[in-house]
This record gives structure tokens, sequence and C-alpha cells, in this order.
């Protein structure tokens, strides 16, 4: 292999343009080498405006590359366990987007997948990857607001695009695929465990995609996390840890950027400003991208194992199963 990681990208999304093939090329010990899409012209017009060198009409012509090493995957969810497993069988890494699978099963596959074939598997949670999600989880095991009893957090946009991907059900659109499994992962994050019971509630559009939902999710030692997400609300990207004697209060949760610094708020008690703990201007994606590429030279594993996205997604299999039934359920 070279000294050097050489990405491919499947799929030519805006999201991939605007931020994680930018991270992609600005990581250290990588490079965008090819980019693929169903549509030769397409993929050969973008491949022009975003200075990627390769393009293909087929993602099996981008897989029979040899000198990819590893493909970013940006695919509509229903699409993941398919390509991640035929990247797998290519020899490939894999950085797949989030959800990674639409069910826990799935994402079990994908995982024996990339160990069969020896290869990286890791979901693009960028968010755990920059120093201010640790930071929050260092005060709250050093006690500085006491006991953790409640965690709260959402994440919430205003989608304006009436016939967006994520409205249609058959490629795994709605607000938890989308964004609700954050929240999920933070209060994973946090509490190091997962839930014991779950109960929800969302309201569905007449296709069956679920716009806005709230999750309550039970933890050991009498933790509770309320979850909320959606589709149709304003924008908002935060979680609060709540404890016995004060609550850590982060605003730019889920996809912190270096135009600036990581920020932790620490309240007192009774909601008195105690300090504010900041952390460098970093991207989150660019350091995701780093640790993936460090993992793939050095031979090691990657920070976040592939296995946490099977216990994510066995949450989110349990949260639409309580809203859909409106019945606690046993995670």
């Amino acid at each position: 292999m070279a000294q050097v990681v050489r990405w491919g990208v499947l799929g030519t999304s805006r999201h991939a343009a605007t931020t994680v093939i930018p991270a992609l090329k600005a990581a250290s010990s990588g490079q965008v080498l090819a980019i693929a899409s169903r549509d030769a012209y397409r993929a050969r017009s973008y491949a022009e405006e975003h200075a990627i060198p390769r393009s293909y009409g087929s993602y099996e012509a981008l897989l029979s590359d040899p000198e990819i090493d590893a493909v970013y995957i940006p695919l509509p969810n229903s699409l993941h366990r398919e390509w991640t497993i035929r990247a797998a069988e290519a020899g490939k890494h894999v950085l797949c987007e989030k959800p990674l699978a639409l069910n826990a099963a799935e994402a079990q596959e994908m995982v024996d997948a990339c160990r069969q074939a020896g290869v990286k598997l890791a979901e693009a949670f960028q968010w755990r990857h920059h120093p201010q999600a640790h930071r929050a989880r260092e005060l709250l095991r050093q006690g500085a607001i006491g006991d953790l009893k409640l965690i709260d957090a959402g994440f919430t946009f205003p989608l304006s695009r009436p016939n967006d991907i994520r409205l249609r059900p058959e490629v795994g659109g709605g607000a938890l695929y989308d964004v609700g499994c954050y929240p999920i992962a933070v209060a994973r994050f946090m509490t190091g465990a997962e839930p014991l019971t779950v109960t929800a509630q969302a309201t569905w559009t007449p296709e069956g995609v679920d716009e806005t939902l709230v999750a309550t999710l039970t933890f050991p030692n009498g933790v509770l996390a309320h979850i909320n997400c959606s589709l149709r609300l304003p924008l908002r990207r935060y979680y609060e840890l709540v404890g016995t004697q004060g609550v850590l209060r982060v605003t730019r949760a889920y996809n912190p950027k270096d135009e600036a610094p990581g920020e932790v708020l620490q309240l007192s008690d009774d909601l008195a400003p105690v300090a504010t703990h900041t952390t460098e201007r970093l991207n989150s994606y660019v350091l995701m991208a780093e640790d993936f590429n460090r993992a793939v030279l050095n031979g090691t594993d990657v920070p976040f194992p592939a296995e946490d996205a099977v216990l994510n997604m066995r949450v989110i299999d349990a949260v639409f199963k309580a809203a859909r039934s409106g019945n606690m359920v046993v995670v």
C-alpha cells in the first residue's frame, strides 16, 4: 500500500461535495483519487468540478481500481449494506455514512463482511472525533455536575426541498435515521452504557416517514435520556447533561468545524454560569478522516469500531418499534 490512503467515493451527493471530500483532501496521509456514479457524464462533471483525478460510470468500476485503498459511501441509507459488503469483497476499507444500515441485523452483516475480508469499517459520526465531545465526557466523569441524571439531546432542521430523498421511505428516509441517530449515539457515548428500555412518539408523513420524533431512553443507574429529532423544526444541534449539581451544555454538538472553538458551557445547580470550557478550532470531519487514515496505514483498529454502530442500530430499531406500537420496548 502507498504511504497515503487513496480514496474513492461512491456517489455524487451534495454532502460529500461540500463537507466530506474537502475533509478527505485536507486530512494528512490521504488523497481523493476517484469518484463513481451510475451516470458516467455526472461522474465526469463532478470529478472536474471537485478536482478529482478519476471518474467512473459505475460503482463496480471504481471498486475494481487496484489503486483505491478505501471508499467513502454517502449513498442513500438503503444502499449502505450492499455497497459496504461489495467494497469489502473488493478489498477496500470503508467509511460509511450514518446510519450504518437500516437495522441492526444489516449492520451486523456489514461488520462480519469487513472482518472476514480484513478491511476497516467505520460509521461517519464525525462529532465523536472532536475534542469537544471528549471534554464534555471528561467533565462528567470528573464529577463537575455531580451524578448524571438526565440527558436532553436534539437535532432538528427544516427540510425545504419537497422531493428530498429524506422524505422517501423506500430509501431509508425520515428524521430518526437522518438526524435522530446522533442524540442516541451521544446518550450512549456519555453514559458509557446501553439503554434498557425505550418509549417513543412520532408524527408521520402520509408515505410513512417520521417527520418529528421524540423518545425517552432509560439507562442503568437511574439515568434518563430524552431525545428529539425533526425534519420540520428550526435548526437545533445540542445536548445537555444534567446532574445533581449542575449542567453541561453543548450547542454546536454534531458537526463542529474550525470556524469556532469547541465549547462546553458549565452551569451551576441554579443555572448560573460556572465556566466555559473551550477546545481548539478543529474540523471534526478532518479529524475523522485522519483517524481512519491512521488506522489503515498503521494496521490498527479504528477509534470507534463498527460494532458500536450495530449497538446504535439496536436502539434505533427499538425506538421505531416503540413509536409505531405506542408501547415501551426493551432494548
